[in-house]
């Protein structure tokens, strides 16, 4: 069971250090970097993106009109024992750094929004690889958010969530080595496993389940899901929806040992929801503290 949750103040740039289960908050770093977004944890050290500073353009959908396509955004480190923090790559690599994971074994793998890809590095900083490229003509359609892998398997999940509240989101997956003589942008291995989601957006993978946030309209929107992980070539059962009702959901965190997963939203709470063994009979059920917008949340301990 954990002892700690870690989530991002996207406007404030903060990672708070959340205990479990009194929900106090302290901040672990003060200065992240322009809108943090994703977050995990590997080896005592604290690994998360930035989005980097957007353009104010009241054209821009679903951001609130702020553009984030400059090439800004980062991915950094911060060394729990020691204090020590660094860009993990240089400034500016990533356009919009979003959902940040570990394969446990020294890789990183993350969403790029705007960049329109699924990249990853090994966390001394070598072996950049772009693993999945849209083509920039898709728009909004070919934007990467959330990304989740299983080094067992050798799989990568991820969304793209589509326009805000558009009905038109998938989650999708393709192996995570490029099949031979293909490039990121080429490759023919990808499958979509869910399509004509409201708007996924973080994901997690737990045993043969693939768990994710939406934060789209409601009825399927503003909820936390899960679904059985459906072998190549067999149909996609219907997702279950644990709970609803969250604030513009984002962040999402899996403590299978305690039954609990968390989730964390733009509307600042921070959220434990019991996972059943049977069918689902309540939403959320306990908000743990409340906070200033929040996007990216890992449990530790």
């Amino acid at each position: 069971m954990w002892k700690a949750l870690l989530t991002l103040q996207v406007a404030a740039g903060q990672v708070l250090q959340v205990s479990l289960p009194d929900g106090q908050a302290r901040v672990l770093v003060e200065k992240t970097g322009v809108a943090p977004d994703g977050i995990v944890m590997d080896a005592g050290i604290v690994y998360w993106t930035t989005m980097g500073a957007p353009i104010q353009d009241p054209d821009t959908p679903g951001e609130g009109g702020q553009d984030f396509s400059r090439r800004n955004g980062g991915l950094h480190a911060l060394d729990m024992d020691s204090g020590t923090q660094w860009d993990v790559v240089p400034p500016g690599t990533i356009i919009t750094g979003k959902q940040l994971t570990s394969d446990r074994a020294g890789t990183l793998y993350w969403a790029d929004r705007e960049g329109h890809r699924i990249s990853r590095v090994r966390t001394d900083g070598s072996d950049l690889t772009d693993l999945v490229v849209t083509p920039a003509d898709t728009g909004i359609m070919g934007e990467c958010v959330g990304v989740a892998v299983d080094a067992g398997a050798g799989h990568l999940y991820w969304t793209q969530k589509g326009p805000p509240k558009g009905g038109q989101g998938q989650i999708l997956r393709a192996g995570l080595q490029l099949p031979a003589g293909e490039t990121a942008e080429s490759r023919t291995d990808v499958e979509v496993l869910w399509s004509g989601l409201p708007e996924p957006i973080d994901l997690h993978l737990e045993g043969d389940r693939l768990y994710w946030t939406d934060r789209g309209a409601p009825p399927s929107g503003n909820t936390l899901n899960r679904a059985h992980v459906p072998s190549a070539g067999t149909p996609s059962e219907t997702p279950e929806i644990l709970a609803n009702g969250f604030d513009e959901a984002i962040g999402l965190a899996v403590d299978s040992e305690a039954g609990l997963a968390y989730v964390s939203d733009l509307g600042g709470h921070l959220y434990a929801v019991p996972l059943p063994d049977g069918p689902v009979a309540e939403a959320v059920s306990c908000r743990i503290i409340a906070l200033g917008p929040l996007t990216g949340l890992t449990g530790f301990g």
